[in-house]
């Protein structure tokens, strides 16, 4: 019978002779991958934040503009940073109240129930997902 090997691209597992559990990393990893992360997390944010504005409520554009400048595209987190953009997200109003058809609250969960799947397909493709 086989020893159990878990294996992933960061390393993997194996047992050793001796019969305990020894983690083998791969050296190539970072090199390798992380390249390829960090390519799929930049373009998904930047892609979020584009595919949002039309749903994001808008008057004057500041709270569109606050998003860009409160997101740094590659860190995974997309913040909107007016003041009162907490208040525009989670008020209920009806939607297409405020300049556009799309535009009001909940932007996001909106946008992501029309786009994940896009999302999904473009950073599996930029980071490798399935290829290798």
């Amino acid at each position: 019978m086989t020893p159990p090997k878990i294996e992933t691209p960061r390393g993997s597992i194996i047992i050793t002779p001796g019969g305990k559990a020894e983690l083998r990393w791969n050296l190539n990893f970072r090199g390798k991958w992380q390249g390829r992360f960090s390519k799929a997390q930049k373009w998904l944010d930047n892609e979020v934040l584009a595919d949002c504005e039309p749903f994001v409520p808008m008057r004057t554009g500041m709270l569109i503009k606050s998003g860009i400048l409160g997101t740094v595209p590659g860190e995974g987190v997309v913040a909107y940073i007016a003041p009162y953009a907490r208040k525009q997200y989670f008020t209920p109003r009806k939607i297409g109240s405020v300049t556009g058809p799309l535009r009001g609250p909940f932007w996001f969960e909106r946008c992501k129930a029309l786009r994940a799947k896009h999302w999904e397909d473009g950073v599996r493709k930029l980071a490798g997902g399935g290829s290798e």
